[in-house]
């Protein structure tokens, strides 16, 4: 696996099966793992202490998914350099942000795969493959000013319900709540996903989180149309 083979990984997640599972995975890649562990302390001592290439940790989703993406943040504080590889199990876009926001490189699910796990881990140091909504979600973050152009072009109504999308309101909530017509609201929408340059209410709204127009509490609902 070139770009990976002599490179060193501490592994962590709480079922023994699945942690001798993604370890012996990455030591048949020539990823020499030089800690497996099954709890989110350990694992970020293990981080600052062997300062490993990699950090693979599986995060389950029993309740322990917010402490194994907090670890990952602690690790990356104990260990700038450290490409960290998130194994979960839930494929929902709230988790999967937060492991990002966390400082993951890659989020994997476990329902992938083994070959799709040895992929992320070479993507993480070597990125080759490019997602056509990844790339635009990168050009965009990377362009601020691109970002308050198409901010500048939604008009009142179009952000309003571009907000409320992102809290997952349907078309009908939507027009109940802005006393319109359902088609006022996919009217609207295709104004938006054009402005946005996105294909759906999907990437609408996570284009939406990326970008901070979701406030901590809603404003108020106006009934003045745009």
């Amino acid at each position: 696996m070139r770009g990976v083979r002599g490179r060193t990984a501490v592994v962590l997640d709480r079922h023994p099966l699945w942690l001798e599972a993604m370890a012996d995975l990455l030591e048949a890649e020539g990823v020499e793992v030089v800690a497996r562990v099954n709890d989110s302390d350990t694992a970020v001592e293990m981080v600052g202490e062997l300062r490993p290439d990699v950090f693979v940790a599986g995060v389950d989703s029993t309740g322990s998914s917010v402490s194994g993406i907090e670890c990952i943040r602690r690790a990356q504080a104990t260990h700038p350099g450290v490409k960290a590889v998130v194994v979960g199990e839930s494929d929902d876009a709230s988790v999967i942000d937060a492991a990002f926001d966390a400082g993951a490189a890659i989020y994997c699910v476990k329902t992938a795969e083994k070959d799709d796990l040895a992929s992320a881990v070479r993507q993480a140091f070597r990125h080759s493959i490019f997602i056509a909504t990844d790339r635009r979600r990168a050009l965009a973050l990377a362009d601020p000013v691109a970002t308050q152009e198409a901010v500048a072009e939604l008009t009142r109504r179009e952000a309003e319900i571009l907000r409320l999308v992102a809290e997952g309101h349907s078309n009908s909530q939507l027009a109940r709540m802005l006393w319109v017509t359902e088609q006022t609201v996919k009217f609207h929408l295709s104004n938006i996903y054009r402005k946005l340059n996105v294909a759906n209410r999907t990437e609408a709204s996570r284009w939406a989180q990326l970008h901070g127009l979701l406030p901590a509490t809603r404003p108020a609902l106006t009934e003045t149309a745009a």
